[in-house]
């Protein structure tokens, strides 16, 4: 595998586990299991289990026709969502072009290509080409101080009952105080306070925090 240059875990003290984590194990293929586990011990960015179990167990209930996700990795989020809702296509995004060709070739080998439209490049520039109102679900995984950045355009992206879900929303307990916060996350940390705000108070939004895996926010569309 790709010797890839960034982490996504907390080198210090590890990934945040919750107390339900044992019991949400995600249902996927063998094949997405491999590609996973192989992301895992490269440690590259892809989703916890609980994380991806409830993300998979939504979109399933859900069944989007469009999904947007922006922060693909390597494509096992996206693939295990599209394998969730055979009824969906999925457009994901990727700045990192050795992640973005790593998700082209798996998406490419468990035979979801024509399902996915795979886009190298920036997500703030990417997300102001797409049409407005033209995706049922959005997974928002990617650099978590753009969340707040992203916000006023995904709205207008996302369709009205449409799902909003932001990953890593918590931050290793740092937004809960469970963890201290090392100096340098202090302005990270101030940045997914901002989003948290934003989606809990505005009026065009029902939202939830939930805590799981490393923390997620749900938003739907009013």
């Amino acid at each position: 595998m790709t010797d890839f240059h960034y982490a996504h875990k907390n080198t210090q003290e590890g990934e945040r586990v919750t107390k339900t984590a044992p019991f949400n194990k995600p249902q996927i293929s063998e094949e997405i299991l491999s590609l996973r586990q192989n992301a895992f011990m490269a440690e590259i960015p892809v989703s916890d289990d609980e994380t991806l179990n409830f993300l998979t167990t939504l979109v399933s209930a859900l069944k989007p026709e469009r999904i947007l996700e922006l922060g693909t990795a390597v494509g096992a989020s996206g693939a295990a969502m599209l394998e969730a809702c055979s009824v969906a296509h999925l457009t994901t995004v990727e700045r990192d072009e050795d992640f973005y060709k790593a998700a082209v070739g798996n998406f490419n080998m468990l035979n979801l290509s024509k399902r996915v439209t795979a886009i190298s490049g920036d997500a703030g520039e990417v997300i102001n080409g797409l049409p407005e109102n033209s995706f049922d679900f959005i997974f928002l995984d990617c650099a978590k101080v753009q969340y707040i950045k992203y916000l006023p355009r995904l709205k207008k992206l996302l369709k009205k009952g449409g799902v909003l879900l932001a990953d890593d929303i918590l931050l290793f307990g740092y937004i809960t105080g469970e963890a201290e916060v090392p100096k340098k996350r202090k302005m990270l940390v101030e940045h997914i306070k901002e989003y948290i705000s934003a989606v809990t108070n505005d009026g065009e939004l029902y939202t939830t925090v939930l805590d799981i895996g490393n923390g997620v926010a749900m938003s739907v569309k009013k």
